[in-house]
């Protein structure tokens, strides 16, 4: 059985950031980088960032479940996991559609980026999946930051009639209890980041390992 997350310690994300190995990207972008992680956990702030600075097209699960239920999901959803748009069936045509997007950017010779939690390892395989039948490099990002920060964070977001994600804490708490850790990914494929910081500087810290780190 995978293992749920370790996740939402001070303990864990003590460090700006904390990387599975020293194998990584120098000189070169991955064709695929997912950022990914609980609600709340600064996900989306750092792959729209990310994609802006480096001309990457970023697609994210809230944007692309709305866009496929219609204008009638246009609006902030009260709908527990595991109902209406946030069904198994649902967001398996939301994660389908963000793959079948992955594979026309990567077919342009475009990097893409891709936003959602990501939280089972069946999912995550089938990006990596992906990746190998296109024959491109992928990178996972991991976002995570204190529950008391998230909660926090959902606090505000609550309040924000602007805010694209639904996330609150009850959902928050379920997908935590369902969050598998990432034990399958390679040492080269995978980088943590303690979101707690400048979004600015957590970005420099991730392009820092493009540099150095040679991808394999």
């Amino acid at each position: 059985m995978p293992k749920k997350a370790r996740i939402s310690t001070d303990q864990e994300v003590g460090g700006r950031a904390a990387n599975k190995a020293d194998a990584g990207l120098r000189g070169r972008l991955p064709g695929i980088l997912v950022f990914f992680g609980l609600i709340a956990t600064g996900k989306s702030t750092l792959a729209t960032k990310w994609a802006a600075s480096h001309g990457a097209t970023c697609f994210n699960s809230d944007r692309v479940r709305k866009e496929l239920a219609g204008p009638a999901a246009s609006t902030g959803s009260k709908e527990s996991l595991d109902q209406g748009i946030y069904s198994r069936e649902f967001t398996r045509r939301t994660y389908d559609a963000l793959l079948g997007k992955a594979e026309t950017e990567c077919r342009a010779g475009r990097t893409v980026v891709l936003d959602a939690s990501y939280r089972s390892r069946a999912e995550r395989d089938r990006v990596r999946a992906l990746a190998a039948r296109l024959r491109v490099d992928v990178l996972f990002v991991f976002c995570n930051c204190p529950e008391e920060e998230i909660m926090r964070r959902l606090a505000i977001r609550s309040r924000d009639p602007e805010a694209v994600s639904d996330g609150r804490p009850a959902i928050y708490l379920a997908q935590k209890e369902r969050f598998e850790y990432p034990e399958e990914l390679s040492d080269n494929q995978l980088v943590t980041l303690a979101t707690v910081g400048n979004p600015d500087d957590l970005l420099a810290e991730l392009d820092m390992i493009f540099e150095v780190r040679p991808y394999v």
